[in-house]
Parts: structure tokens; sequence; C-alpha cells
């Protein structure tokens, strides 16, 4: 534990008159910043990472943002080994990223941002599809699948051919739905249209009647006049995704947060650190804004204390790097 020093009386008549001075001296720091902040990674996270971009560009113009796509884990492969900043992440760090960033020498900061509930979407057209369940998820969707037509899902529903689209698979969210659907030992099938931008994904769904896909919530409730979401049951009846199913977790088991990663070292520089405090600040505003789900203050609160104070590692591996399980909630608490 580091001792927390009492500020002397000096100190304190410094601190106050610094404050006072703020207002009138923020204006000029933040012209005075410059420099470049790289992001990539998860495409569900770009949208909440990119609004941030803009309006922090908006307030310091000699800083520039870069934010790529490449997916949760191609993001991961370049901040592993310091080449960028910052990654976006629509699942938590795994053992062999987290290997990799030790073996470059890159200590990190995990951030959760916001929630988000992969949804599941059919063509605005299609009338048949009322629910599904985790299990008829696994008759369309595991590898060696015989399902062909919606008639092979249920018997009553139509023989109207299936086509599924998907993340690709350095896609944080196909990973997640692969861990939900297929398990650990079990694999999805490769005969789907799969694409890191998730525009194309709801374009492909929005243009075939039989299609099927999932990505995150953001892009469906941005597109709900071309797609319908699919209500599923995770055992205890079928629930839709929105902002109070997500947020209580009662749209299992495809509730689940997301993060950006800050290298440690790169905080350090002026022009990073200013970026993701006006992260913390502004992420809860902004992820409604472009339809995800604020996390709880306490969650909010806790995560900016452990930035500030530089504490790395991730809270989702325990020391014998298994993964630890349960609400944002419990495992920060």
């Amino acid at each position: 534990m580091f001792a927390i020093k009492k500020p002397s009386v000096l100190a304190a008549a410094l601190t106050v008159t610094a404050l006072s001075l703020f207002g009138a001296s923020n204006t000029v720091h933040a012209q005075a910043l410059k420099g470049t902040v790289k992001i990539d990674g998860s495409s569900t996270v770009y949208p909440i990472t990119e609004a941030v971009a803009e309006e922090f560009g908006a307030e310091n113009r000699k800083v520039r943002v870069t934010v790529g796509i490449s997916g949760t884990g191609g993001g991961f492969k370049r901040f592993s080994t310091g080449e960028t900043d910052v990654s976006d992440a629509s699942r938590p760090i795994k053992k062999k990223e987290l290997d990799k960033a030790i073996e470059n020498g890159v200590e990190f900061i995990e951030i959760p941002v916001a929630y988000d509930g992969l949804s599941i979407v059919v063509n605005k057209d299609n009338d048949f599809v009322d629910a599904l369940t985790v299990d008829e998820l696994k008759k369309i969707f595991l590898d060696g699948s015989t399902v062909k037509t919606w008639q092979d899902v249920r018997p009553e529903w139509p023989a109207v051919e299936v086509k599924l689209y998907a993340p690709g698979t350095d896609s944080g969210t196909f990973d997640y739905f692969k861990e939900v659907v297929a398990g650990k030992t079990g694999s999805i099938r490769a005969d789907m249209s799969v694409s890191e931008d998730d525009n194309v994904l709801v374009r492909g769904v929005a243009g075939s009647k039989g299609a099927i896909g999932f990505f995150g919530c953001a892009y469906y409730f941005e597109n709900a006049d071309k797609l319908r979401a699919v209500p599923i049951d995770g055992g205890k009846g079928a629930v839709l995704p929105d902002k109070g199913t997500i947020e209580s977790g009662e749209y299992a088991p495809f509730s689940r947060p997301l993060f950006i990663y800050v290298n440690a070292k790169a905080a350090d520089r002026p022009e990073v650190n200013a970026f993701v405090e006006f992260y913390l600040e502004n992420a809860p505003e902004l992820a409604e804004e472009v339809g995800y789900v604020r996390l709880p203050s306490e969650i909010i609160a806790l995560t900016q204390g452990n930035y500030r104070a530089r504490k790395t590692g991730t809270q989702f591996l325990d020391e014998n790097g298994e993964k630890v399980r349960g609400p944002l909630t419990e495992v920060y608490r």
C-alpha cells in the first residue's frame, strides 16, 4: 500500500490558487496539447470511441486521434506489441494476449466503458421467427449443422433458405457468441458471410428474407427500421434486448460489458492522458447517444480510480490465468 501524505498548508493554498485559475488555463492547456493517439480494435466499441474522439478533437485540434476497426483480436495483436495506445475490446483480454503483452513489456489499464446486448437479428420481412432458444441457436450455428432452411429449425416454419451473417473470427463479438453457443470445445460453422464491419452485416441481413446475424445492440437500435431483433430464451423466457434488460442482465446470456485497454506507458503522454480522462468523463452520455447502455455510477467511479492510480492488469483472469466470470459489478467489487 502507498502511504498518503497530508498536504502542507502551503500546498493546500497553492492547490486552491491552481483550482481558481483552472478555468482560465484549461483552454490554453487544450490549445497546447499536440500529438497522436492511436486506437484500434472492436467494431462494436468503435461508435463510442469515435464519438469520444470527435468531441475531444473539437477541443484539442492539434491532437490527431486515429480509430481502427480490425476487431478485438486484431486490436490486441497490435496493442500487445506496443503499436497502439488504446485498444477497443468487446470482451476481456485473453490469457494468450496478456502473455504476449507481458512478453513485450506492455502494461495496461483495463477500463469498462458501457454495457452491450449482443443482438440476434433477422430480416424485417421475416414474420415467423417469434423467438429462439439457445439450443436453437446451437442447432443453426454449430459446426456440423444440417440446417438449410427455417423449417429445419422448427417444422411449422416455412422452407425459406437460412443465410448466416457474422462478425469475423478476430471479433470479440464472435468470440463471445462462440463461447455462449459452442462452449470451450465446440466450433461455429464456416459457411457464413463474415465481416469486421458491422454495417456490412446489417446490409446483408436486410437484403435477404431468410437471413440471420448478430452484432452489438447499437447497430441494431440504429437499424431497427431495417431489421428485427429476435427475443432470446436463455431458460427463463424469451427476452428482447433493450436498455433495461441489458443493464439488469435479464437479457441473458448475451448481456456483456465493453472495454478500452490503455497502454500504461502511453498514458504518461499528455495527449493520451487527456484523451483517456475525456473518455472517462464523457463515455456514459456518449455511449447512450450511440445506442449502448451506461454503466452504474459505482463502476464508473471505480474505473476512474483505477485509471488515475494506474492500476494495471485485468480483473477477468485470476492468478492461474483462468477466466473470472460473473456480473461486472461483482467482478469489480
